[in-house]
């Protein structure tokens, strides 16, 4: 079987690849198994090294990764360096901070020695999404390999050249030879997998459609699992946030990455006293965004990943504006050749229409008013997701508060939801279980194993 990448923009097929046989995927995975005998067995600080040579290689191939991210899945070139770069700031991350994080961890209990101490368990199995086509390799496979594991990567077909190029970062930063491999396949074959005796974990971000699927494959066969799936952030405006800061900053949280992100601003659930003023604001920045060519370095918006994407965002703005919802700039596709879609700002959502009940995966904000607290925190609930949030507001205790509420797995005051190495991600409710990222991420695939010494006595 071939797959076929193809350049969003253009609409031109870039690369062909051939289809790995079961056979071959096989081998692969036991490779990587054989690997782990020996990654594993190194010391905290020698795979530490490893992860400081590949931010350095990283860096210092920028801009190859980059225009292959651009051209394969369609980000503008100034977010793909920036992805590029986030991703060894993640290797940097761990490198300074993972002997620490993985130090045993001393407990009192009955006897002379109690102590919690973390072991790596083996290979595990990374399904990754296209949007950000290396950070979410990297988000994955750094916390995960500092553990000691290794990591068989099934990345979305779309993207098999940045997949390969993962593979390439690991081979040239001088890891154990296949400590990282991908492996173009199938699902039926990744399934098989996930079933079989040599895959001891699955690590997936992805849809929250894949995530069931899979997560029901590793729960039947006692697999440990993280799975990071939609999402429809709620940017709460306060009736005393500023104004332009606001509309600025749900530019960025909305329509980077083309708006194609688990963690992007979705829901804007504004004040009614001031909610014209926001969203005349937020259309007016919107508007002024430059969307074209992503490998112009002008370019603020790119194109939609493919022409499923672009019909569903279609989809799902037709729902709304039959039921009244008012478009204030955009809501129309742009050109005649690639998948390219205006920043659209649409007005009087209501909770029944699809864009407030769906994860729109695409350059869509809809903007919902409330008149009290009580109200916002309702509508920012109001959702079967649960992965990120945000509140602005100039009274900080009152933006703590209201974000300690918000159903999600990370809340911001006054900033737009993000990633940082620094601090675990994940989500709750159908946004996933888990977490990736910090010392959190760095345990979730470990044998978290108690050591309890006692006297012995005659």
């Amino acid at each position: 079987m071939k797959i076929t990448t193809v350049n969003p923009a253009t609409e031109q097929e870039l690369h062909s690849y051939d289809s790995y046989s079961s056979d071959a995927v096989h081998e692969i995975v036991n490779s990587v198994d054989e690997s782990f005998a020996v990654w594993g067995a190194q010391s905290i600080r020698e795979r530490m090294a490893c992860f400081s040579r590949a931010a350095t290689h990283l860096r210092s191939n920028i801009d190859a990764y980059a225009g292959l991210i651009t051209r394969e899945m369609g980000k503008p070139i100034r977010e793909a360096r920036a992805e590029i770069e986030k991703c060894a700031w993640c290797c940097d991350t761990y490198a300074e901070h993972a002997a620490s994080w993985l130090t045993d961890e001393k407990s009192l209990a009955d006897g002379i020695e109690h102590r919690i101490v973390y072991r790596p368990l083996g290979v595990i199995l990374a399904v990754m999404p296209w949007n950000y086509p290396f950070w979410q390799v990297f988000r994955c496979a750094v916390p995960v390999m500092s553990a000691g594991n290794t990591i068989v990567l099934k990345h979305a077909s779309s993207v098999s050249g940045c997949a390969l190029a993962c593979e390439n970062v690991f081979a040239a930063a001088g890891f154990p030879e296949n400590s990282f491999r991908t492996v173009l396949a199938d699902y039926q074959t990744v399934n098989d997998l996930l079933a079989g005796p040599v895959v001891q974990g699955l690590s997936l971000t992805g849809s929250t459609s894949a995530g069931m699927r899979l997560g029901e494959i590793a729960g039947k066969y006692m697999k440990k699992m993280v799975l990071e799936l939609g999402g429809s952030d709620p940017f709460i405006v306060l009736p005393d946030a500023d104004i332009d800061f606001c509309a600025t900053a749900a530019v960025k949280g909305r329509f980077q990455n083309c708006g194609q992100s688990c963690i992007a601003a979705k829901r804007f659930i504004v004040h009614a006293g001031i909610v014209d003023e926001f969203a005349d604001a937020f259309a007016h920045k919107a508007g002024e965004l430059n969307v074209g060519n992503p490998l112009d370095e002008a370019t603020d918006m790119g194109p939609l990943v493919n022409s499923t994407s672009l019909q569903e965002i279609q989809q799902q703005l037709a729902d709304a504006c039959s039921s009244g919802a008012t478009v204030l700039t955009g809501g129309t596709r742009v050109g005649d050749r690639g998948f390219f879609f205006g920043p659209t700002v649409v007005k009087n959502v209501t909770r029944r229409m699809k864009i407030f009940t769906e994860e729109v995966f695409g350059p869509v904000a809809a903007i919902v008013p409330y008149n009290d607290l009580d109200e916002a925190l309702d509508l920012a609930n109001e959702c079967e997701y649960g992965l990120g949030g945000s509140v602005w507001t100039r009274d900080l205790d009152k933006g703590r508060e209201l974000a300690l509420n918000i159903e999600a797995g990370a809340v911001f005051v006054n900033s737009i939801t993000r990633s940082d190495p620094r601090m675990p991600l994940g989500g709750i409710k159908m946004s996933g279980v888990g977490r990736e990222l910090a010392w959190f991420g760095l345990k979730e695939f470990t044998n978290i194993k108690g050591l309890n010494v006692y006297a012995h006595k005659a």
